[in-house]
């Protein structure tokens, strides 16, 4: 079992930057990759970028790229998206996942933290 607990959320204007955090505990050895999803009022839940735990490999969903970026301490069990030059449309409730797995899906979720950008 791998439990996650993400912070860092918050609100802010247009332009500006949030970063959040996302602790893992439990089995974390076994962890083979992190990601971050989000959901806006009205709509579906949605990828936004994922490390992989071994060498650091990232992937972005397009409407994140040159904006968000995605990193972790191994030493502290961490993952961290840095969120720059966000949008109103970036408003959400950010989710932070954790997968045993090479294959696609996540097995553990945390509850989420509301981001919300102001125009």
């Amino acid at each position: 079992q791998v439990q996650v607990v993400e912070s860092g959320g918050g609100l802010v204007q247009a332009g500006g930057s949030l970063r959040l955090s996302c602790a893992a505990s439990g089995r974390t050895v076994s962890i083979y990759k992190m990601g971050w999803f989000r959901q806006a009022p009205g709509k579906e839940r949605e990828f936004v970028a994922r490390i992989r735990w071994s060498d650091g490999n990232t992937l972005y969903a397009e409407f994140v790229k040159g904006r968000f970026t995605i990193s972790r301490d191994n030493a502290k069990n961490t993952v961290y998206l840095q969120m720059n030059s966000l949008k109103p449309e970036d408003t959400a409730v950010y989710y932070c996942a954790a997968s045993l797995v090479r294959a696609s899906g996540y097995e553990y979720w945390g509850q989420g933290t509301q981001a919300t950008v102001s125009s």
